[in-house]
């Protein structure tokens, strides 16, 4: 039986300022079955070279999605990825069956505190709820989805707990 091998596509708007996503890159990193992508760092003109991009989503059987959360969303490049990548006739449509079976996860991190992305918490909703969009990309895909992973507070978390979240992520990526 092989390993699940793991593509973690990474998206920052500005990698080298988030210490906690550089924490989580380097936990997910030292699992050999992870491919850690990172889409700033390859297309800083934010032009997806999508038949690439493809291939590397044929090679692996889990896509993790690991960006933090801005403004309820992805950042840019997630999003441009998205488009250019998951196409018609390859993610969705006739003979768009080419991640049936695949696993997705979310990994996320965000500034709030955790209990902001409660119901009727600062944001109002469950960062699952603001999250759904994802969660139905997964759907029209025939991928599974997989529970989130998120570290909250980010700005505020000390190292201690910084270490317990990559120790944290590393085995969730171990166990998928």
């Amino acid at each position: 039986m092989t390993a699940n091998r793991i593509l973690l596509i990474y998206a920052h708007r500005e990698p080298a300022a988030s210490r906690v996503n550089r924490a989580l890159l380097g936990a997910a990193d030292s699992l050999l079955n992870v491919t850690v992508h990172d889409l700033t760092a390859r297309y800083p003109d934010l032009r997806i070279d999508a038949e690439h991009e493809q291939r590397l989503l044929l090679e692996h059987d889990t896509i993790v999605l690991q960006f933090p959360f801005y403004w309820y969303s992805t950042p840019a490049i997630l999003k441009e990825w998205q488009d250019a990548v998951l196409a018609y006739g390859f993610a969705y449509g006739p003979n768009g069956d080419k991640l049936r079976g695949k696993k997705l996860m979310i990994a996320t991190t965000t500034g709030g505190p955790a209990e902001a992305y409660e119901a009727g918490g600062y944001n109002q909703f469950t960062l699952s709820e603001l999250l759904r969009p994802l969660q139905a990309t997964a759907n029209l895909a025939g991928m599974r989805y997989e529970p989130i992973f998120s570290v909250s507070g980010v700005r505020t978390l000390d190292e201690a707990t910084l270490d317990h979240a990559a120790a944290a992520y590393r085995a969730r990526l171990a166990a998928l």
